[in-house]
């Protein structure tokens, strides 16, 4: 029991060190000097210069809105002259980080519910009532089918159909886009972020801008950086594409912000920085579907019947995406980093102790080396 007892305080109270072995070699040397480098660039140049490791990191949280502002005139079928402004072309007025720019449209006028030939496809065609099962619909066909085979063209019978009268035909679209003219719409992007753990807030309009200057400026990566407001045609071509082409059948586009900052200097040196990409595939022959689009109506009365005017709307959905962090000096990083790494230098620092030079080959200093563990620390001059 007592020789437990002092096996316990012996372990309690001692106190070991590792035991150093000197070795007076050139390459050693110099190999042990080369890693304490090494460590010490690491430690100071990659950890705490480039990583910014004293600083304490916080994302960034913040809202989007948008307002497109132009005005295109159209003089072609279906529409004649027609003049379209945002009321027109932004669909729906705002949604939540993104808007949608109508750029193409199929119009079907003035329909009304009732029994009319479907358009041709492979469901649809026919040579006689058999070939239409009455009550027959999917989501390919505009309506349910009457159990009729009626015609469609001179040339064409298809089945009939109770659906709204005539029915819709997208076949062809339009090409070139009926609002080409959007290229030259503008949209100013209204961006307030925040960092809550350093309570720091800004938008991406800067303080030193004026009514006069959102009134005349547009963003150019080179010479206006920080204009909030953006031709379309630009954004689309930042984005690496062909604004023209873009337009026939749409597409999606992301406008990133990213807020990098470094609260350790002037809050004026925390600015916006904007990236934009396609974030949609733009290879349309290998795409099923390609491009962006949906329907939406139109109703009214006309003569007590209810009348619609169908749109299938093709257009560009530009997607508002804020990132970013912010970081300040805290002394809690800071310490937790330099004491990192002083427990590497210590792996390669050693301290010399009084030795004992004894001349022989590498083998016979390893062998030194291995024998170190005996009473008394040894050294080896090679």
């Amino acid at each position: 029991m007592a020789g437990c007892c002092t096996s316990v305080c012996d372990f309690i109270l001692e106190y070991d060190t590792p035991r150093i072995v000197l070795i007076k070699n050139k390459t050693v040397g110099v190999i042990n000097k080369m890693v304490q480098v090494v460590i010490l660039a690491y430690v100071i140049g990659w950890v705490l210069v480039w990583e910014k490791g004293y600083q304490a990191f916080d994302s960034t949280i913040g809202t989007v809105t948008t307002k497109v502002k132009g005005i295109a005139i159209t003089n072609s079928s279906p529409f004649e002259e027609h003049v379209w402004d945002a009321a027109d072309y932004v669909i729906p007025p705002q949604q939540e980080n993104s808007f949608f720019l109508m750029t193409n449209v199929i119009v079907s006028k003035n329909q009304v519910q009732g029994r009319c030939p479907e358009v041709p496809s492979k469901t649809t065609r026919c040579e006689s009532d058999s070939d239409c099962a009455a009550g027959f619909h999917d989501s390919q066909t505009n309506g349910v089918f009457t159990g009729k085979c009626v015609k469609y063209n001179e040339k064409v019978n298809t089945c009939e159909v109770f659906a709204w009268c005539p029915v819709e035909n997208d076949a062809v679209i339009p090409e070139p886009a009926i609002l080409g003219e959007a290229e030259n719409f503008t949209v100013l992007i209204k961006n307030s972020i925040a960092f809550p753990k350093f309570h720091f807030s800004k938008r991406n309009i800067l303080t030193n801008a004026n009514t006069s200057y959102l009134k005349t400026c547009r963003f150019k990566q080179e010479n206006d950086p920080f204009c909030p407001i953006f031709r379309i045609g630009d954004v689309v071509h930042e984005a690496g594409e062909d604004f023209e082409k873009l337009a026939v059948q749409g597409g999606v586009i992301g406008i990133l912000i990213k807020w990098n900052c470094n609260l350790d200097l002037s809050p004026s040196k925390c600015v916006p920085k904007y990236i934009f990409q396609r974030l949609d595939n733009k290879n349309f022959r290998e795409t099923v579907s390609p491009g962006y689009n949906f329907r939406f109506a139109k109703y009214f009365n006309v003569n007590g019947t209810e009348t619609r005017t169908l749109f299938k709307a093709f257009g560009i959905r530009f997607e508002v995406e804020v990132f970013g962090q912010a970081g300040q000096f805290d002394i809690i990083p800071t310490m937790i980093n330099i004491g990192s790494g002083l427990a590497l230098l210590g792996m390669v620092f050693g301290r010399s102790l009084p030795a004992i030079d004894q001349p022989g080959t590498l083998l016979e200093c390893i062998g030194l080396i291995a024998a170190a563990v005996g009473e008394r620390q040894q050294s080896c001059v090679i």
